[in-house]
């Protein structure tokens, strides 16, 4: 299983939020290559992007932010965040990110997710950032009518490479993921899932671990990792194992 470390990216500042809050964004560093190049150097095999300002503005925003993280490491990112169609994707993959992730996309311009697929097989991931099961979108400004797990039916056979499964109430509380959901929506799809939302401790990591059989091919961990409740070397043994 891969652990994914974040890097959330407000006006160029590596940052984490609480439930999606950007008005309660903590910075943790002003520096996001350094930090992408610390995670690399902590033996991380992958590096999770997300331009916040982008999901909002429903476009790249800290296009400098990433491209600076992508010339600062080796290791494969994948980035969301703002892409919300075809040349967006295109231009992002081109420039060297491995995996582009579609949210709202997917809900509101399905057909663009589907071309992207065909256009770059294994290189496209939906993000589905469910609230009380129900799919955010915006940014998680706005609420879709639509269940985690019927969007998630609708690109079963389409190509997609993974879904990015977040539990908004979950992310940035450190109050541990929601196991019982997370592992209800693996066991319902056949596309390898990553988990989101809500990590602390070794522990939470151990019991996503356990759902790995099941589908669940990564875990995202963002604030624990920066405040030091997760020590990058102990949880890569972890997963390992």
């Amino acid at each position: 299983m891969i652990l994914y470390p974040a890097i959330d990216l407000k006006d160029g500042h590596c940052v984490r939020l609480l439930r999606g809050d950007m008005e309660s964004a903590t910075v943790f560093n002003d520096d996001p290559a350094a930090q992408a190049r610390a995670f690399e150097s902590a033996g991380f095999q992958w590096i999770h992007i997300v331009d916040l300002d982008g999901a909002f503005a429903g476009r790249p925003v800290n296009a400098d932010a990433v491209e600076d993280i992508l010339s600062a490491v080796s290791i494969p990112v994948q980035l969301g965040g703002g892409i919300r169609d075809l040349e967006t994707a295109a231009a992002w993959l081109d420039r060297g990110v491995r995996r582009v992730i579609f949210g709202t996309a997917a809900v509101e311009n399905p057909h663009v997710v589907c071309e992207a697929c065909r256009e770059y097989p294994g290189r496209v991931v939906i993000g589905i950032d469910a609230r009380d099961g129900r799919v955010a979108t915006d940014g998680w400004a706005a609420e879709a009518m639509v269940a985690a797990i019927e969007l998630a039916a609708e690109f079963e056979n389409v190509g997609v490479s993974a879904f990015v499964y977040t539990d908004i109430n979950r992310d940035g509380a450190m109050a541990g993921p929601n196991v019982e959901a997370t592992e209800a929506f693996v066991r319902q799809t056949e596309v390898p899932v990553i988990a989101s939302g809500g990590v602390a401790s070794l522990g939470d990591l151990a019991a996503l671990k356990r759902i790995g059989p099941y589908g669940l091919d990564g875990v995202i961990s963002g604030r624990a990792l920066y405040d030091g409740r997760i020590v990058p070397a102990d949880a890569l043994k972890l997963l390992a194992a």
